[in-house]
């Protein structure tokens, strides 16, 4: 089963516990006004998401004059792609690591730091912009934003019926005992089902990216070898970063944190390598 279907899946699966716990609290309409509020915070997430995470790691657009090693590296992926140019940032921060944002190619950008560009090669660094250049050709970006519309659904209804249950919504239903439970068990069991259905989608999503990358340039292995490279370096020297914007970097950024791989947003590398490996035997890219 592809990425795509697997996300597919997951958000049809998603929408499936908002529907039930809407239905629970207060029928049709209140999944529906759940999804509205929802909608509401996350749209101006989605709008300015980039130039938060941008802000948020200390991201600083640089000129070809400034790095032109990383420039004429995006412009040959780019090329490679037929995509537009995104906006080169690099991060101050001897962590190696980059990740890409932007709702479309026209708003995108991709940033670096400056650890990564010291211990990779220019085709395992190429590798890791195609890689980035995936998430956006993908649009992932419009899929985390939706995930995290209906979890917040979700969440906002849990906690619409954890006030319902300690203003005595629980005995109103008629359920006695029962009901009771039920909802206890509703209040607890929804937000941690979302969380882990969005961090399924997360996972999925860097296999996608991994497979766009590789498939752009004709390189799996070259990109094996700097996810390798990575992972060891974050579980070394962890990089100081607000967990919020974890997720978006081609690895853990904070070293391994993750207490089950359920709440994980990243795949392991293992994985990632051996599907990367596959990809490689398959195209006869093996170099």
């Amino acid at each position: 089963m592809s990425s795509n279907v697997k996300t597919v899946f997951l958000l049809v699966l998603l929408s499936g516990i908002l529907m039930g716990i809407g239905y629970f609290v207060a029928g049709p309409g209140g999944a529906i006004f759940a999804f509205i509020i929802a909608m509401v915070m996350n749209v101006g997430s989605y709008w300015f998401s980039d130039k938060l995470a941008l802000k948020m790691t200390g991201s600083r657009e640089v000129t070809p004059q400034e790095e032109p090693r990383l420039h004429e590296i995006v412009d040959s992926v780019v090329n490679m792609a037929g995509m537009q140019k995104p906006k080169v940032y690099v991060i101050q921060n001897d962590a190696p690591n980059a990740f890409a944002t932007g709702r479309n190619e026209k708003h995108s950008a991709v940033a670096a730091t400056t650890g990564i560009m010291q211990i990779l090669d220019d085709r395992e660094l190429a590798a890791v912009i195609g890689h980035e250049l995936g998430h956006i050709k993908n649009k992932d970006i419009l899929v985390s934003t939706i995930v995290a519309t209906v979890a917040t659904a979700i969440t906002f209804l849990a906690t619409m019926l954890q006030w319902s249950l300690i203003f005595g919504g629980g005995r109103d239903r008629g359920g006695g005992i029962l009901g009771i439970l039920a909802m206890l068990a509703t209040i607890i069991l929804a937000p941690l089902a979302a969380a882990m259905v969005r961090s399924a989608v997360s996972r999925q999503r860097e296999f996608g990216a991994d497979e766009t990358g590789a498939h752009i340039t004709h390189a799996p292995m070259a990109l094996a070898s700097a996810l390798q490279k990575l992972q060891d370096y974050s579980i070394a020297r962890p990089m100081k970063v607000n967990p919020s914007v974890s997720h978006l970097f081609i690895v853990n950024p904070l070293g391994k944190v993750d207490m089950a791989k359920l709440f994980s947003t990243h795949p392991s590398t293992e994985e990632r390598i051996a599907r990367l490996d596959q990809i490689a035997r398959k195209s006869g890219n093996l170099g």
